[in-house]
This record gives structure tokens, sequence and C-alpha cells, in this order.
């Protein structure tokens, strides 16, 4: 662990102990505001200097120990922000109950002095808002540093035989990060000239970690046998370094397993989703009620770009209906804000398609010219088809608020993979096929990473990945995510 980790770790400890206890300070100032929470009609109840300093200490010993126990302290940067403001809400709660009860134990035996109730209320609101608060600049602050080089980045060893093309994929994606340096890799044989250092033999591994040069072992592939792989992750443990790989798409559907019984004999069951059963009815609720207020918030967007869209091509309709795939290969109609003109419009959702259709020919020639994507999905470059509209409804997907009613009527969700047209969908290879055992989404795991830079591929790979390890954290961290690409346009 760097210097750095241990330090940004550490301080959040004073530094929450600093909050909360200044949180009990405001809240008091704000219980003495007597129309603060003007439908209580509440008299006006205060607490001592002296009280309030002996019950401020003991909640924030209370609450640093909750927290230091169940390893609050050491998040590193590269954990989950949204797993991390979750457990801060969570054990902050906890912290409130526990002193709550206290209070209510010893009152009498310790202590005789009555601390009102509004004010645990707003200490335990304003100090979960300001820790996430600080968690945040200390991430920002920590990320910015390792960026420009003020702190040491993380020294990564590969472990890997694959070839070039391959390996520096995985290297520009971990560059991308500016929190690694990719100094050395390790195989039987040296691969193409790459830019970083090329170690082979244990030896030479074993003399790395001793003098501390490596943080961190990335295992992709290699020509190590067993022995020599569980010498070198039994070397990782003795010099504390940490030690991952890569999965393949197979070690990941094992982590979505269950053990049962056949009979007296055990079986390991690897299943398709965790979306099953009441996480289904649920599910089911959410996007309806999502789509529903969606559509409501967003209603004078709906109906100023419908008033434009009319304006620049009168033709009807402004809604543009798209053929889709969707779960287990039934086909419906994906809405749209309509950005071309009627004209160019394919109309296969409108049963008037034909071979001879001049849109789709139109299309099929732009693709084959200026399609910046590989494999099924296409993506036309300076499109000529598309309305002046296009260039700001399509930048801020303000395109795809129509799909809030494909949540309604429920042949589309919130999160998930991406609906395909049909002919694209004949071009899906038998793993990819995966794609149609749930129901599409409207944002899904490779639109908040990498968005339209990553191939077909690559795409796929990610949506089988959250369909075997959906859970609804998954989610929320995907719909905030949303956010902030759409805004940032990433």
């Amino acid at each position: 662990m760097k210097k750095h980790d241990i330090i940004f770790g550490a301080i959040k400890l004073p530094l929450d102990f600093l909050i909360i206890f200044t949180s009990f300070y405001i809240s008091r100032e704000l219980r003495l505001v007597p129309d603060f929470l003007p439908w209580l009609n509440l008299p006006v109840k205060t607490i001592t200097n002296e009280a309030l300093f002996n019950f401020a200490i003991f909640w924030s010993l209370l609450y640093v120990f909750i927290f230091a126990t169940h390893w609050l302290y050491i998040i590193k940067i590269t954990s989950s922000k949204i797993q991390e403001f979750l457990q801060i809400i969570r054990y902050s709660f906890y912290t409130m109950v526990f002193f709550s009860f206290f209070i209510f134990l010893w009152k009498w035996i310790i202590y005789n002095t009555d601390i009102p109730r509004l004010i645990i209320f707003y200490t335990f609101t304003i100090w979960t808002f300001l820790v996430i608060i600080e968690r945040i600049l200390l991430n920002n602050l920590e990320y910015f540093l390792l960026k420009k080089w003020f702190l040491s980045k993380k020294r990564l060893l590969l472990i890997t035989n694959k070839k070039e093309e391959r390996i520096n994929e995985i290297i520009e994606d971990i560059n991308e990060s500016k929190i690694y340096k990719i100094i050395w890799y390790s195989n039987k044989s040296k691969l193409e000239p790459q830019n970083i250092k090329y170690k082979w033999t244990l030896e030479k591994i074993k003399l790395l970690f001793e003098k501390k040069k490596v943080d961190e072992v990335l295992y992709i592939d290699s020509d190590y046998n067993k022995k020599d792989l569980h010498e070198l992750w039994e070397l990782t443990r003795i010099f504390g370094i940490r030690y991952r790989y890569i999965t393949n798409s197979f070690d990941v559907t094992k982590t979505n397993t269950t053990l049962s019984l056949i009979n007296k004999i055990p079986v390991i069951e690897i299943n398709n989703t965790s979306l099953d059963n009441w996480a289904k009815i649920f599910k089911r609720l959410f996007d309806f009620f999502a789509g529903l207020i969606w559509i409501i918030l967003l209603s004078p967007i709906i109906i100023i770009v419908s008033i434009l869209i009319k304006i620049e091509d009168p033709s009807w309709p402004i809604f543009y209906k798209n053929k889709r795939i969707g779960q287990s290969w039934r086909k419906f109609n994906l809405y749209k804000f309509r950005y071309m003109k009627w004209e160019y419009c394919i109309k296969d959702a409108y049963k008037k398609l034909d071979k001879d259709d001049k849109a789709l020919k139109l299309e099929k020639e732009l693709i084959e010219k200026n399609s910046t994507r590989n494999g099924p999905l296409y993506k036309i470059k300076n499109d000529p088809r598309k309305t002046k509209i296009w260039n700001f409804i399509e930048r801020y997907s303000i395109d795809e608020i129509p799909q809030f009613f494909n949540l309604i009527i429920w042949n589309m969700s919130l999160v998930w993979p991406r609906p395909h047209q049909p002919r694209e969908v004949e071009k899906y290879s038998i793993d990819q096929k995966r794609l149609l055992t749930i129901k599409p989404w409207i944002t899904w795991m490779a639109q908040v990473n990498g968005r339209e830079t990553n191939d077909f591929k690559k795409e796929a790979e990610l949506d089988i990945f959250y369909i075997e390890n959906w859970s609804m954290l998954l989610d929320l961290k995907i719909i905030l995510k949303t956010f902030s690409v759409i805004l940032k346009r990433k």
C-alpha cells in the first residue's frame, strides 16, 4: 500500500470526528429557530454547552469506532464510490440508533440532562451529508494529485502471454485510469516489442518484490505451470503485494452459482442471472413509476422538441418507431424523437418496408462508406440525413426521452443491455445471443463504460457481465453514472 493511501485513509478519522462534533453545535442553533420546521409547532428546547460537549464527544467516539471496525477508513480510491456512500449512510444510522439507546439506558445513572430529539435528528442529517462531501473532496484531491504525478502511481506487473494487439488494448484501458504505471510484464517468452520492460523467472520477480518496486500484480494469462503460479501467488502474500487477475467469461459466470442437491448428490448450478422472482416484481414496479415520473418531469422538453421538429420538417410523426429485438427474440417498437426527414426514415415499424425501399438502400450505402464501428453495430459519421436539431438532441441524449413510454408499457426497462435492430441481431455470435435472454433497457453497462468507443464485442462482454452479476446496487451505479456521461458527453 502506498504512503498516500495510508495518509488519505488516516486523515478521514480526525476529519469525521471534527465534523460530528461540530454538527452537534450547528444542530443546537437550528433547534433554537422556532420556524425551522413550522408544521411541528414544537416549543424551543436547548441544552447547556457542558452537557452538549459531553454528548458530542461520546457520539463522535462511537462513530469513529463503528466506522473503524467496519474498515471504512481504508477504502481505496479505486473502490466503488456509490458503495462507500451507502456504507456511510448505513453505519451513520446505526451510530444514531446506538447513541439513542445508550443515552436512554444511562439516564439518571451517569447523567440527568435531556438532549432534545430534534438535535439528534439534525446532527445525524448534517454529519451524514458533510461526511459524504468530505469523502468526495478527498477522493477527487487524491485522484487529481495522482494524475498530475504529485503522488507516485501504483506500479503494476503484468503476467501475460497475449499477443501485442490484445495486450495493447489492456494497457490502454489501464493507462486511462491515470493512477497506474505499468513497468514490467512477465512470460516464458518475450512478446513483440512493448513500451514496458520484460522480466522472466520467478527469481527476478522475487527480487523486484524484495526491492519494493511492485505494488500490484495483474494476471492475464501466461505460460507458467500451476506450480509456478502458486509460488508467484505466495510471493505476493509474503511481500504484501496486491494480486488480481482478469477473468474470462466462464470465471465471471462461476461467481453466480448456487449449491443444491439432486437426491444425495451435491451439484453446483450456474445461474443465468440473479434477476428472478421478487426481483422481477420489484423491477417492474420501479420501471413503471420511473417512466411515469420522468415523462411528467420532462413534459416541457417533450413539447418544445416536438414543436422544433415540426418547424424544421412538418411531416409526421414526431416520435419515430424503430423495430428492435427484445427478450426471447420478440420484436417491439422503440420510440425516439425523429431526427431525420421522413423520406429518409426506414419504415419497417410502419409496415411499409420493402426490398426496394430507397431509405434502406441509402442507409446501407452510408454504413458501408462512413460507419465508425466494427461488428454488427454501426455508427454513421457525418450522416447527411439528419436534421439541424439532431446536433443538440443527440448530444445530450434528448432523442432517447420517448423511451420512457417503453418503460410504462414494459417492452423495455431502465437498465439492461441495449436492444438492437433485426439486421444487427442476425450477425450475433452464439455467446452474444445471451443478450436476448432478458428484457432490453434504456441505459446499460456499455453506455457508461466507453459508450460509442466500444466495439460490439466489448459492449457484449460488458452486458453479459451485467446479466451474470445483476444487483440493485449495480443498477444504481449505472443510473447515476449515466447522468455524468450525458452531461460530460464522454
